[in-house]
């Protein structure tokens, strides 16, 4: 397995156990510490449109304990033993890890099988994350300046496919779920022939191969995976509304739609996405921030999804500036991709950031651990961890002109006014 670029290929093994569970190692015995991280394919996307963000407060309900393990106590377990541990959940998969003393790999082990066979899924540990669901919904939606762009961004964004909901959900849904909705989504999603486990770092893969049998091979297999099969139409043209919200500053929110993970394309669109709105350098800070003074913040993130996604770009606009004078300001910019073909310099350095940005995340067991389940989950094969960012390396200035005039055009995105709540007429 050759890697591109200029970073060191990760070894691996892999196989899979009777019952499915599909099993990944890459052993490093530099540092004497392991990642154990255990990637469930189910996300915001496979819930059903009643019970919106189960996939997120399974993140937080599977924490609560086991059979064999007390109520909050899996926290305890592993910073006892001198790890750390932790979770997060997209529209597409659920991920958890730890990383402990490579010593404690065995507890690593059991902890997951307990998460996997055991949980406690339960009415006194559903109502405790519940409020914990709620708290974490105020402080990063509800009062946050700002903070709902996304939720709002998504309704309009799709139609059909479960990506218009939020991740976090809806809290009328997570109340009106019974202990009997949560345990099913539990056993359905669950299980091993929906998993894949990753070990990295200082073990011995022989004995490592036998302590995760031990643990995981008695698990039954699950029945089959219900997957969405929701299929997004296109847009049959932009999008536009407006947002009141409890801001000071006006903001303006264009939403393009992007290809899916791991589409040719998707590398393309990313790498424009980049060099229009992040970091310092990137053309949408340079000019509508810096140099025409019509934003005081410029930022932008993809949405790197299973299915198509979004790349969303949004400006909190200077004191005194309207919005339609710093949506233009942005829409010169995306035209100016359109239009002419970007320096083979300015791309250079983009794949330079890129190149970093990779072997940083490489540089450390949790991040080659999450890579690797990512790569077999998503990206068509676990080899595919050596190989993705010779598909940024790739890129030519061609491709960003084509994409910029594919995907980066007013007939397909959403855009968004946010005024202050005074404005509402």
């Amino acid at each position: 397995m050759a890697a591109g670029a200029q970073t060191r290929a990760i070894k691996f093994t892999e196989f899979d156990l009777p019952n499915g569970l599909h099993v990944i190692l890459h052993e490093d015995r530099s540092t004497p510490i392991v990642a154990v991280g255990v990637m469930y394919h189910v996300g915001s996307k496979d819930e059903a449109r009643d019970r919106r963000g189960f996939a997120h407060f399974f993140e937080h309900l599977l924490f609560e304990g086991s059979d064999n393990i007390g109520r909050g106590e899996y926290s305890k377990y592993v910073e006892k033993a001198g790890g750390v541990l932790n979770a997060n959940t997209t529209g597409d998969r659920t991920y958890y890890y730890e990383v402990l003393p490579s010593n404690q790999l065995d507890l690593g082990l059991w902890l997951e099988s307990e998460r996997m066979m055991h949980a406690k899924v339960e009415t006194k540990g559903i109502e405790t994350q519940r409020e914990v669901v709620k708290e974490e919904r105020r402080q990063r939606y509800e009062n946050q300046p700002y903070g709902s762009i996304l939720p709002e961004v998504l309704k309009r964004a799709y139609t059909v496919h479960p990506y218009q909901w939020p991740t976090i959900g809806y809290m009328e849904d997570l109340n009106a779920a019974t202990e009997k909705d949560y345990k099913k989504f539990y056993k359905t999603f669950y299980v091993p022939n929906n998993a894949v486990l990753v070990l990295a770092g200082d073990f011995d893969a022989k004995q490592a191969t036998g302590d995760l049998k031990k643990y995981f091979a008695d698990i039954p297999k699950g029945g089959e995976i219900p997957r969405n099969k929701a299929v997004e139409p296109p847009m049959k043209g932009e999008v536009r509304d407006t947002v009141y919200d409890k801001i000071q500053l006006p903001a303006v929110v264009q939403a393009y739609r992007i290809p899916a993970l791991g589409t040719p394309d998707f590398y393309a669109v990313d790498m424009l996405n980049r060099l229009l709105s992040n970091g310092n350098s990137s053309r949408l800070v340079k000019n509508v921030k810096d140099a025409e003074q019509k934003a005081v913040y410029v930022g932008s993130f993809s949405l790197p999804f299973e299915d198509p996604g979004l790349a969303i770009a949004f400006a909190v606009a200077n004191m005194g500036v309207a919005p339609d004078s710093l949506e233009a300001s942005m829409d010169r910019q995306f035209a100016l991709v359109r239009n002419e073909a970007v320096p083979e310099a300015e791309l250079a350095k983009l794949k330079v950031q890129i190149e970093t940005e990779h072997a940083m995340d490489n540089s450390k067991m949790a991040g080659i651990a999450n890579n690797l389940a990512n790569a077999y989950t998503f990206l068509g094969g676990t080899d595919k961890v050596n190989t993705e960012v010779d598909q940024y390396l790739a890129v030519t200035t061609a491709d960003l002109q084509r994409v910029a005039r594919k995907y980066f055009v007013p007939a397909n995105r959403v855009v968004l006014y946010y005024l202050p709540l005074n404005q509402k007429k």
